[in-house]
């Protein structure tokens, strides 16, 4: 009878041990997340100054709630909504799945990169909301539609631009690590502007590669960063290359009912194979002359090889693709150029 009490009394005492442990748990859980928001407050503020503060309540009704009808895309770290603020303004919200430490520091990184950068070609960092559970960023969009051979060729150019001026022009050079389809935005003129800097990095113009764990999206992944985990700008260049095969494809990037999954592999293979125009879209191959689409797959082509040494530099595709555009823009140049490739 005595053991049965002890043991009773041992039992109930261990019932209570576990119960405060686990008070003290969810007290540790709730301190930690406290740490994690003042964190994020704190760390943004600097970079917020300039920004205006939105509320959850006006992102969620300009979101209607988040709806998964709203998504303009998704990726590993989130997802960014289309909304409509009080005022009729059209933005992309992006929001993060979780508040763990590494979404923190993306969410303060792209503010202080895109705090510091003005270009046309570069999203605009409207603002941010710090009531959240997880970081929010809004940012000035607009909306797109089915793109001809000659929009698409300003948008390529846009983008080169943009991604040039990042490496070889802004006071310290930056890397963006994330250049794909997604990060892209368009505004009602076709206006293209790179986005989401979470993963953005500064980089001394004499320094040549970044040492960083591998962090990208399947598909744009430079495949010798993904062996030596040096980050380089012939990377984003990789990227790049992807979106030129892309926008003359107008494939997937991943796509299991291919011969090759990799579009970087199907194109490159392509144009091996001299069969380039058996994987164009039909609009390209429609409405672009033969010499335009050849100089762009061409230069898709130097973007895609497997040594990042032998690509371009970006502000030397820039050049190139925005010299192909004022050809096309001028018809008495255009003819000038095909006489002389003639002869």
């Amino acid at each position: 009878m005595l053991l049965d009490g002890w043991l009773t009394h041992a039992g109930i005492g261990i019932a209570l041990l576990f119960l405060i442990l686990l008070a003290i748990g969810f007290w540790l859980h709730q301190e930690l997340e406290k740490r994690k928001k003042y964190k994020l407050r704190q760390n943004s503020k600097g970079g917020v100054e300039k920004k205006k503060l939105y509320t959850i309540e006006e992102l969620e009704k300009a979101t209607d709630n988040f709806n998964a009808g709203r998504v303009l895309g998704k990726g590993g770290h989130g997802k960014v909504y289309k909304g409509m603020l009080l005022d009729g303004s059209i933005v992309a919200i992006k929001k993060s799945i979780t508040v763990e430490e590494r979404q923190v520091v993306e969410f303060v990184n792209e503010v202080f990169i895109l705090s510091q950068i003005k270009h046309r070609h570069i999203v605009k960092l409207l603002g941010c909301c710090l009531e959240s559970e997880v970081p929010l960023l809004v940012y000035e969009y607009d909306h797109a539609s089915t793109f001809s051979w000659e929009k698409r060729l300003r948008i390529a150019d846009e983008i080169a631009g943009a991604v040039a001026y990042l490496h070889s022009y802004a006071s310290t050079a930056i890397l963006h690590r994330d250049i794909k389809s997604m990060n892209i935005l368009l505004d009602e003129n076709f206006r293209a502007v790179v986005s989401d800097f979470g993963l953005s990095r500064s980089i001394a113009h004499e320094k040549t590669h970044l040492s960083t764990l591998v962090q990208g999206t399947f598909g744009y992944l430079d495949p010798e960063y993904f062996r030596s985990g040096q980050f380089t700008d012939k990377s984003d260049v990789y990227g790049f290359g992807i979106i030129l095969a892309e926008l003359l494809t107008g494939e997937k990037v991943i796509c299991s009912s291919r011969s090759e999954e990799s579009l970087a592999v199907h194109f490159r293979l392509a144009m091996k194979q001299n069969c380039l125009y058996e994987i164009l879209d039909k609009v390209i191959a429609n409405e672009g002359q033969e010499k335009e689409i050849l100089a762009v797959a061409k230069i898709t082509k130097r973007c895609l090889r497997l040594s990042g040494k032998r690509r371009p530099a970006m502000k030397e595709i820039a050049a190139d693709l925005h010299q192909l555009r004022r050809t096309m823009e001028q018809p008495s140049l255009r003819e000038t150029c095909q006489e002389h490739s003639v002869s």
